[in-house]
C-alpha cells in the first residue's frame, strides 16, 4: 500500500498550537491502525486561527482539517482522514478555502505547499528561476528589471528598491554588501518570520540576484533573538544552497561568488532601523547613525551597502523569473505589486493574506478576518506596526495605497494590522506608544529620548484632568518636535498613533469638546 503523504506546518505559530504533538500522534495512529504515512513538516498557509493544520494529499488535491487537537485524533481516524473523508473539522480542499482562494499570491506562492528545506520541492515550483535567469543579463540589466517592477521597500519606508540597488551598483569599492533586515519587531507582524521559516530558498535567491546586480559577493541576514525557529532554518537552508551550489565561490558556475552568513540580532527594536542594525552587526552598540553618508555609499564596514528587508528580497526572484511587466502588473498608482498584510489583534480569522494594493482595510478586517474576535464592534485599526496611525472608520474605504495613506499622514509600513474593538481605551493606547519609544529608544537624541518620556507624563496629567487643555496643546507641541527633530522613524513615528488616537478619540482622553481640543 503506497504512504499517503500528511503535510502538518513547522511553522513557530503552528508550533505554538500544537502541531509537534499533532505530527506524532498522526504518525502513532496510523501505525496502530496498520496505514503508511509520509509526514511533511511544510511552511504555514497563514491562516493562523485553524492552526494546526493537517492536510492529506487525495487525488482531488489536498483537503485540509483544522485546527487539530490530540483529542481529534481517533475521530478523525475513524471518519477516513487518510481519504480526505468529511468530518466537522474538514474544510474541503485547501485551495478553495475563500480565505486562500481570493488571495493574490505571489511572493507566498510556495507558503505552505512545499517542505521549507527542500531543494527539490523550491526547484520543482519555479524556484532558482529568475537567479538562472539574471544570470543571463548584465548587471545593469537585473537593476533595470527591479526598477521597473516598480518594487518598493517593504519594510515601512517603501523607497525605491531598484534605485537603492542603482546607487550601489554605481559606486567603486574593493568589497561591497548585501545585508536583509529580518529584525522584525513590529506587533501584530510575522510575514518575515513566515518566509524565514516557511520558503528560506527564495530569501537566499533574491539576496544572490542583488549580490549579481550591485557586484557584492557577501550576504548578511540579521535575524531577530526571539525567531530561534528562523535562524535554525536559515542556517540549514544557506548549508544547503552552498552544497547544491547556489552559493559560494563559483554561484551555479558561472564564475561569480556571492557568500551569505546569519547574524542574530541583540534584542533592541531600535536595530530594526537599517543604520542601527549595521552597527550591530560590526559588533557595536545597536545606536542611529547620521545620514549622510548614505547606506548605500557607506553602510557595513564603510563599503557601499544595499540594504532591504525579508519581503523585499522574496519579491526579487519572481520578478526576475516572470519580468518587470508581470509584477507591475498587480496593484495601483506607485504602489505596485502586492503586500503580504498581516491580521492580528482582536481579529476571529488572524492570518496572513497576500494582495495586490488597493484593496481597503474594511475588506482586509471583515471579509478576510471576519470582525472581531470578540463580537463587539470595531473601533480602531492600527496599520503599520506599534508606531502606526490608529485608523478611524471614516478611512476604513481607503484604498491601501502608500500614497493614499500618506495623504491622511498614516503608513501602511510592513503591512502589519491590528484590531481593537470597541472596549479600547484610546488614551492608554497612547500613552503606551510613548512608553515604548521611551524604553526602545537608542538615546543618541533629545527629542526621542528625552521627548518620549515627557509625553508619557503629559498623557497622564491628560487623563487625570490636570490643566487638560494646557496639557494638550503642550502634547501636540511635543509631538510635532519629536516629528520633525528625530533623528530617525523610533522618535520620527511615535507621534502617528499618539496624534490619531488624541484626534479620532478624544473622548478618552477626556477631551469632549472641539473647542478644548483645540484650544
Amino acid at each position: 500500500m503506497n504512504a499517503v503523504t500528511v503535510y502538518i506546518p513547522r511553522d513557530a505559530a503552528a508550533l505554538a498550537a500544537g502541531a509537534d504533538e499533532v505530527a506524532d500522534l498522526i504518525a502513532a495512529e496510523a501505525a496502530a491502525r496498520g496505514r503508511a504515512v509520509k509526514l511533511v513538516r511544510n511552511g504555514s498557509r497563514g491562516l493562523f486561527w485553524l492552526e494546526p493544520l493537517v492536510e492529506v494529499a487525495t487525488p482531488a488535491g489536498r483537503v485540509a482539517y483544522g485546527p487539530v487537537s490530540s483529542d481529534d485524533m481517533r475521530g478523525l481516524f475513524d471518519a477516513g482522514l487518510l481519504e480526505g473523508g468529511a468530518h466537522p473539522l474538514c474544510h474541503g480542499l485547501t485551495e478553495a478555502i475563500p480565505y486562500l482562494a481570493r488571495q493574490e499570491r505571489l511572493t507566498f506562492a510556495r507558503m505552505g505547499v512545499t517542505d521549507p528545506l527542500s531543494l527539490a520541492d523550491y526547484e520543482a515550483h519555479e524556484g532558482w528561476a529568475g537567479l538562472k535567469r539574471a544570470l543571463t543579463l548584465e548587471p545593469a540589466a537585473i537593476v533595470q528589471e527591479v526598477l521597473d517592477s516598480g518594487l518598493r521597500g517593504r519594510g515601512g519606508a517603501a523607497f525605491p528598491a531598484g534605485i537603492k540597488w542603482k546607487t550601489v551598483a554605481g559606486a567603486r569599492a574593493a568589497q561591497k554588501y548585501v545585508v536583509c533586515n529580518a529584525d522584525e519587531g513590529d506587533s501584530g507582524t510575522f510575514s518575515d518570520r513566515m518566509t524565514l521559516e516557511g520558503d528560506p530558498f527564495m530569501l537566499i535567491e533574491g539576496m544572490a540576484i542583488a549580490g549579481l546586480a550591485v557586484g557584492a559577493t557577501q550576504g548578511y541576514i540579521y535575524i531577530r533573538s526571539e525567531y530561534p525557529h528562523a535562524v535554525a532554518v536559515m542556517r540549514e537552508a544557506i548549508a544547503r544552497a552552498e552544497a547544491a551550489g547556489f552559493l559560494g565561490e563559483n554561484v551555479c558556475h558561472s564564475g561569480k561568488a556571492f557568500r551569505l552568513e546569519v547574524r542574530k540580532a541583540a534584542g533592541a527594536y531600535v536595530c530594526g532601523e537599517e543604520t542601527a542594525m549595521l552597527e550591530s552587526i560590526e559588533g557595536k552598540r545597536g545606536i542611529v547613525r547620521a545620514k549622510p553618508p548614505l547606506p548605500a555609499l557607506q553602510g557595513l564596514f564603510g563599503m557601499p551597502t544595499v540594504i532591504n528587508n525579508v519581503i523585499s528580497l522574496a519579491s526579487v526572484p519572481i520578478i526576475l523569473a516572470r519580468g518587470s511587466a508581470f509584477y507591475k502588473d498587480y496593484g495601483m498608482g506607485r504602489s505596485r505589486g502586492t503586500l503580504p498584510f498581516q491580521l492580528a489583534g482582536n481579529i476571529r480569522h488572524g492570518g496572513l493574506v497576500e494582495k495586490a494594493f488597493g484593496l481597503t482595510l474594511r475588506e482586509l478586517v471583515f471579509d478576510f478576518g471576519g470582525g472581531t474576535r470578540s463580537g463587539r464592534p470595531v473601533k480602531a485599526i492600527q496599520v503599520g506596526g506599534p508606531l502606526g496611525t490608529y485608523v478611524p472608520e471614516a478611512k476604513w474605504d481607503v484604498p491601501l495605497d502608500y500614497e493614499a495613506y500618506a495623504a491622511f499622514g498614516a503608513v501602511l509600513g510592513h503591512g502589519g494590522i491590528v484590531v481593537h474593538d470597541d472596549t479600547a481605551d484610546m488614551a492608554r493606547l497612547a500613552r503606551y506608544a510613548m512608553e515604548f519609544c521611551a524604553l526602545e529608544s537608542c538615546g543618541k537624541c533629545t527629542p526621542c529620548r528625552i521627548g518620549s518620556t515627557r509625553g508619557v507624563e503629559v498623557i497622564d496629567r491628560i487623563t487625570r484632568n490636570e490643566r487638560r487643555a494646557e496639557q494638550v496643546i503642550l502634547l501636540r507641541d511635543l509631538c510635532d518636535t519629536m516629528l520633525a527633530g528625530s533623528l530617525c522613524a523610533m522618535g520620527g513615528m511615535t507621534p502617528y498613533p499618539v496624534l490619531s488616537a488624541l484626534d479620532h478619540w478624544p473622548e478618552d482622553f477626556g477631551v469632549n469638546a472641539p473647542t478644548e481640543q483645540a484650544a
